[in-house]
C-alpha cells in the first residue's frame, strides 16, 4: 500500500517488473547524496565523551538550533511513526526505537532495513522507556542547515535537512553504530563498523567466521556477494554473509566472541552505481 502511495506522488518510480522485479527508483535532492560527517555530531554534557573521531556539539545548544530550524515544518505533511527493533528480537541481543518521520521513502526503507510489524509493537508494552527516541524531519533540504544529532545521555536522534540514507534512516549508522557505541560501553559490548563473514571447508561442517573492520568505499558488499568460484563450489567450499556494514560483539559466559548483524539483511552500496 505505501509503496503505491510513494508511487502515486511521484516519490518512487517503478521499474521494469520484467526485468527489475520488486524494484523502485527514488531520487534524493541532487544537493543531499551522501553522509555529511562535518554536520554529523554527538552532542553530550563533556566533550571528551565524544570521542576523538566525532564532532561535539553541547546538547542544549543543539536542542535550541534544531528546533528553530524544524519548526512549522511538519505542517501539512503526513507523519509516519514506525516502532522498530535493531537485532533479532527472539534474542537477548537488540535494541528498540521509534522513528517519527515526514519521508514515506523513509518509512519504507525503514520497513525494509529494521525489523518491524506487530511482534514489535507488542514488545514495547513490556519494555517501559528503554528506547531510542528517533526523529526525522526532511524541511526544504537545505544542506546549510542540515544536522545529523545524537544524544547519547537522553538516548535521542534528531536529523533535519536530509532524507539520504544514513542521515535519516536513524537505525542504520545513527542507532546501531554511533548511540550502540555509548550502549556497548555501557553494557559490555561492542558496536562496529565490521562485515561478518562465514567460511565453511570441505574437510569438516565447521564454519569459521570472520569479523573484519572495513572503511566505507572499499568494496566490503562486494565482498558480501562473494561466491567460491566453480572449482572451489564443487570441491565443497562455501561463504556465508551475515552483515556487510555493522557488527555488535560481545564476549559470553561461554567464553567465546559472538557478534550479529542489528539489521534486517545487507544493505550497502554496490559497485557500478552512480556517486
Amino acid at each position: 500500500l505505501l509503496r503505491n502511495v510513494a508511487c502515486g506522488i511521484g516519490e518512487l518510480i517503478k521499474l521494469n517488473q520484467e526485468i527489475m522485479p520488486g524494484c523502485y527508483l527514488r531520487r534524493s535532492d541532487k544537493s543531499d547524496v551522501a553522509r555529511v560527517e562535518n554536520r554529523t555530531f554527538i552532542c553530550c554534557k563533556e566533550k571528551i565523551n565524544a570521542g576523538f573521531t566525532n564532532n561535539w556539539w553541547e546538547p542544549d545548544e543543539a536542542i535550541k538550533k534544531l528546533k528553530n530550524i524544524a519548526a512549522g515544518s511538519y505542517k501539512g505533511r503526513v507523519m509516519y511513526v514506525i516502532p522498530f527493533a535493531m537485532g533479532n528480537v527472539d534474542s537477548d541481543f537488540h535494541k528498540f526505537g521509534v522513528e517519527i518521520t515526514d519521508s514515506i521513502y523513509v518509512a519504507l526503507s525503514m520497513i525494509t532495513m529494521t525489523r518491524v510489524g506487530k511482534k514489535i509493537s507488542v514488545a514495547f508494552n513490556k519494555i517501559g522507556d528503554n528506547w531510542t527516541k528517533c526523529i526525522h524531519c526532511s524541511c526544504s533540504c537545505n544542506p546549510e542547515e542540515r544536522y545529523i544529532c545524537h544524544f547519547p545521555e537522553s538516548n535521542k536522534i534528531i536529523s533535519v535537512n536530509s532524507t539520504y540514507g544514513g542521515n535519516a534512516l536513524l537505525g542504520k549508522k545513527c542507532l546501531a553504530l554511533r548511540l550502540g557505541s555509548y550502549m556497548g560501553k555501557n553494557e559490555g559490548w561492542l558496536a562496529e563498523h565490521m562485515a561478518i563473514f562465514g567460511i565453511k571447508t570441505p574437510y569438516n561442517e565447521e564454519i569459521k567466521y570472520i569479523c573484519a573492520a572495513l572503511p566505507s568505499g572499499c568494496g566490503k558488499t562486494d565482498l558480501a556477494m562473494l561466491k567460491p568460484g566453480e572449482k572451489f563450489s564443487k570441491a565443497g567450499y562455501e561463504i556465508y554473509c551475515v552483515g556487510d556494514d555493522i557488527a555488535w560483539l560481545k564476549v559470553r559466559e561461554d567464553g567465546k566472541l559472538w557478534a550479529v548483524n542489528p539489521e534486517n539483511g545487507i544493505f550497502g552500496a554496490c559497485s557500478g552505481i552512480s556517486k
